[in-house]
């Protein structure tokens, strides 16, 4: 049994290489826990990703989680997903505080220039990607382009939570008989369930009487929300944080985040202090710590539950339709503030149209495209 400190620098040993996001750190997990440590056998790790999948929230960090609980509880999950998230938090946190005294204010501004390229090419990517795997019908396509089409006409944030219950019931209603019965599973642990719902509409009601409280109800509400992967995040924050934010700032902050190891969700260690200046640290600690929260409580509630859920037909369907409309509601984010912030000319268009290409067609390590966009800032930004 591995010692909590043996779990803590394991998982910070990763979180300083884990490049790629979470399809990435699920191959570096299952060889490192899997296949050299043994950890995990093969099919107990394929359930917990399984389950991680499943929920809401941030997968490869869900896994994370899982993998300390599974060896040392409640203390391993918390010791496994501090060592993950530690180096990118600190990266983002101190790109938030000190990004422009760090580097000359104009090599600052074309760095960040090429990466906000670059976030143009991850962000078409993911959306190509995701509707290949969620948008296999013409149902599943009509729920995605209508889920855009709301949110891009509406303007308002909360568009979003009604486009992904109207999903949910749709699949209920439409893809149900696609789906398969499998044996049940053990019990719900309903602390954690009620602990999830507490936070979630008590955070909701008291967020109108403080404004830090309305800031960590913010990314709780996205960490809630998220299905489909970490880039989901950018349109459900942009939306709720848009008014006190620019468009420059959140795309500053995700191409940030795709340039570093560790998990996306990190953002929160970003727009934590831009959203409170006055308090920086405590801003970035309690916004990353509100995003990661929810899917952790879930995890925890569901952890022995895995089969019930996958063999509850209607609670499937319902994914179905959830993971659909989550292609557009990332398609909308795309058009705006991805395209309508970044691209402008017919040079930016070329640039992200050959960055798409490379991508899709030979697959490249992300890091080499972080050289290769910030190369580009350097020297063509403003």
């Amino acid at each position: 049994m591995p010692s909590l400190l043996t779990i803590f620098l394991r998982f910070l040993g990763l979180g300083c290489i884990c490049f790629g996001g979470p399809i990435a750190h699920i191959g570096y997990f299952e060889r490192e826990f899997v296949d050299r440590l043994r950890w995990l056998e093969r099919g107990r790790f394929t359930e917990l990703l399984a389950l991680a999948q499943f929920l809401p929230g941030p997968a490869s960090s869900q896994t994370v989680f899982a993998i300390g609980y599974e060896k040392a509880g409640l203390r391993g999950g918390v010791a496994a997903f501090t060592g993950f998230v530690l180096p990118s938090f600190l990266i983002m946190y101190s790109l938030a505080v000190h990004g422009e005294t760090l580097l000359d204010a104009d090599l600052y501004a074309r760095v960040v220039y090429g990466l906000k390229l670059l976030a143009v090419v991850v962000v078409a990517n993911a959306v190509m990607s995701m509707a290949a795997r969620f948008c296999r019908s013409p149902a599943r396509a009509l729920l995605a382009v209508a889920t855009a089409a709301a949110i891009l006409l509406a303007g308002v944030f909360y568009v979003q939570y009604l486009c992904l219950a109207a999903a949910a019931l749709a699949g209920m209603l439409l893809f149900r008989d696609e789906q398969n019965r499998r044996p049940a599973g053990g019990g719900f642990r309903y602390g954690y369930l009620a602990a999830f719902a507490v936070l979630l509409v008590g955070l909701f009601v008291l967020a109108p009487f403080s404004e830090p409280v309305r800031i960590v109800n913010g990314f709780y509400q996205a960490g809630s929300f998220v299905f489909g992967g970490g880039h989901v995040v950018l349109p459900l924050l942009q939306n709720f944080f848009g008014e006190a934010m620019d468009s420059e700032r959140f795309l500053t902050g995700y191409a940030a985040a795709q340039a570093i190891p560790g998990p996306m969700f990190t953002i929160a260690s970003y727009l934590g202090p831009e959203l409170l200046p006055q308090a920086p640290l405590a801003a970035a600690v309690a916004c990353t710590l509100a995003i990661f929260t929810p899917g952790f409580l879930l995890l925890l509630g569901l952890h022995r539950n895995l089969d019930t859920l996958r063999g509850n037909p209607s609670i499937n369907a319902a994914f179905q339709g959830v993971n659909a409309a989550v292609v557009g509601l990332l398609a909308a984010a795309f058009y705006t503030p991805v395209i309508t912030s970044i691209v402008h000319s017919l040079t930016e268009v070329l640039l992200v149209a050959a960055g798409l290409v490379i991508s899709r067609v030979f697959k490249p390590n992300i890091a080499l495209l972080v050289a290769a966009y910030v190369a580009v800032g350097i020297m063509l930004g403003r």
